[in-house]
């Protein structure tokens, strides 16, 4: 990509609309599970926090806890390198990179929810939406990549 064919507040506003849609995507599956297992959403806080499937649980949360830190270094990074070679589209690339492994952790609370009907499936959904508003487009680091200082 060429920084003098992308307008930097066009790919500002493209990289909201974006990252919007992917805010919106994690709402959508907490509608998904209350339209598809509406029992899940009858809370029962004398079940354990763990469930029936623990080990299950605790490595999702592992690998779910370790996405979300590698998604915020892989964006740092995709910017630090869009800064230095003058590249907006190595920002947009970041941010979808990263919000991308920060969804995955809410497809792997979906998993629990129907797989194994775990109750306390939405944890996993509130650390995805974290994980996609950490992601948020900042203004800075796209001008910051288009323009030599």
């Amino acid at each position: 990509m060429q920084n003098e064919k992308i307008n930097p507040e066009g790919a500002h506003v493209t990289l909201l609309t974006v990252w919007g849609a992917l805010l919106m995507s994690q709402f959508l599956f907490l509608v998904i599970v209350f339209f598809a297992k509406p029992e899940l959403f009858k809370f029962d806080f004398t079940k354990p926090l763990l469930g029936e499937n623990a080990i299950i649980v605790i490595a999702l949360a592992a690998v779910s806890l370790a996405d979300l830190v590698i998604s915020i270094v892989i964006r740092k990074k995709f910017v630090e390198r869009a800064v230095t070679e003058q590249n907006i589209g190595l920002v947009q690339t970041g941010m979808i990179v990263g919000c991308a492994l920060a969804e995955a952790i809410s497809l792997f609370g979906l998993l629990l929810a129907f797989v194994f009907e775990y109750q306390y499936f939405f944890l996993f959904s509130i650390l995805g939406i974290i994980g996609i508003l950490l992601h948020f487009p900042k203004r800075g680091d796209i001008h910051a990549a288009s323009y030599k200082a």
